[in-house]
């Protein structure tokens, strides 16, 4: 059975292979959604191909929706997505995937019925399915080849979906390995440590080049975002080299 949890339903319009089908539906068991309602399929429903190319999500697809027509499958909704790549002369809110989800997060969590819709790998969807949206999902691609595979359009709007209302955690905000961050001042502390042994090693020449030289060195120390075992580290790799070659 699909989850309780509120979502929005998946719905794929006129979809043309099996294979992007069983995408799509990875895709979506990737990111936490399990409601799907597929429209007219051109070959056919169930789709051998669609499950095969799943990939351990074919009990999503066992539990997809099967309509004749859109009208149908949007039925008992509240607030429809349309998503395309090209522009329509529709006067609809354009979202990018990313608030499209915020406020498909918002909806859901109010009580509505949100879908979003995905047309068929040919053309897309057709004005006449577009009509029946509320607003537009818009991705951000290259205008020279604006096409998105459909499994890799599900792919975006469901990852989207998840980060918006599941637990991820950002690479600036995640901890080092032991929860501890260089501070400034020991970042500093390295920065001088291996000043001192370049500068006594003649490594800063010629002399007027010295100033950019550490400079470029201090940058490279703020551009890799050091834990403290890192700098515990760095500071024993330049305690051993200058010993090393004192006893040389």
């Amino acid at each position: 059975m699909p989850s309780d949890k509120a979502q929005p339903a998946i719905v794929l319009v006129r979809p043309q292979m099996g294979e992007n089908i069983g995408a799509a539906a990875r895709a979506m068991w990737n990111f936490g959604l399990d409601r799907m309602r597929i429209v007219a399929p051109r070959d056919g429903w169930p789709n051998s191909r669609a499950v095969a190319m799943s990939s351990g999500a074919g009990r999503l697809l066992d539990e997809a929706q099967l309509y004749d027509d859109l009208p149908g499958a949007l039925g008992d909704c509240t607030y429809v997505f349309a998503t395309t790549a090209r522009p329509r002369e529709m006067t609809k809110p354009v979202y990018s995937p990313e608030r499209a989800m915020q406020l498909a997060a918002e909806k859901l969590a109010a009580g509505e019925k949100v879908a979003v819709l995905f047309g068929p790998e040919r053309a897309g969807l057709e004005n006449d399915d577009i009509a029946r949206a509320n607003a537009i999902i818009t991705v951000p691609v290259n205008p020279d080849y604006a096409s998105l595979n459909l499994g890799q359009c599900v792919l975006l709007v469901a990852y989207e979906w998840m980060r918006q209302t599941g637990d991820v955690v950002h690479l600036s905000d995640a901890p080092g390995p032991k929860g501890e961050w260089a501070t400034g001042l020991e970042i500093e502390k390295l920065a001088e440590h291996y000043e001192q042994r370049l500068d006594e090693a003649g490594f800063f020449f010629p002399p007027e080049k010295a100033e950019g030289m550490q400079q470029n060195l201090r940058n490279l120390w703020s551009r890799m975002r050091l834990t403290r075992a890192d700098v515990q580290m760095l500071h024993g790799i330049m305690r051993q080299m200058v010993r090393w070659k004192e006893r040389g």
